[in-house]
C-alpha cells in the first residue's frame, strides 16, 4: 500500500490517500478535510494506472475528475493522488515532492 499525506497550503486542509493494486487497477481511499475532494474521493475509487501516468491518449481519470470536483485549479491534492498511484503500481519511486512558495 502506498500512502501520500499532503497539507494543501494555505487552506490548511489535510488529506490522506491510500492505494492498492488489485490486479490491473489501482484501488483508492482518500481521506480528506476538504469538501471538494472529498466529493473526488466518492467519484475516485480505482483506476488503470498506466492510463494515469501519460497524457498521451486518455487523460488520467484523477485530472478529469480533479476538473469536475476541485475548486482550485493550483490544489496539490491531485498531483499527491497520482504519485500514490504510481508508486503502489511499481512505476515510479517513494520520494517527497516539495513545492515552496513565496513573495519577496
Amino acid at each position: 500500500m502506498a500512502t501520500a499525506e499532503i497539507e494543501a497550503g494555505i487552506c490548511g486542509l489535510t488529506t490522506t490517500v491510500r492505494t492498492k493494486a488489485d490486479g490491473a487497477v489501482v484501488r483508492i481511499e482518500i481521506e480528506s478535510e476538504c469538501e471538494h475532494i472529498a466529493r473526488l474521493a466518492a467519484a475516485l475509487t480505482e483506476v488503470e494506472p498506466f492510463r494515469e501516468i501519460s497524457f498521451r491518449g486518455q487523460e488520467p481519470l484523477t485530472l478529469e475528475k480533479a476538473r469536475e470536483y476541485c475548486a482550485h485549479a493550483a490544489c496539490p491534492v491531485p498531483s499527491g493522488i497520482l504519485k500514490a498511484i504510481e508508486i503502489e503500481a511499481g512505476l515510479a519511486l517513494p520520494k517527497d515532492v516539495t513545492i515552496r512558495v513565496s513573495k519577496e
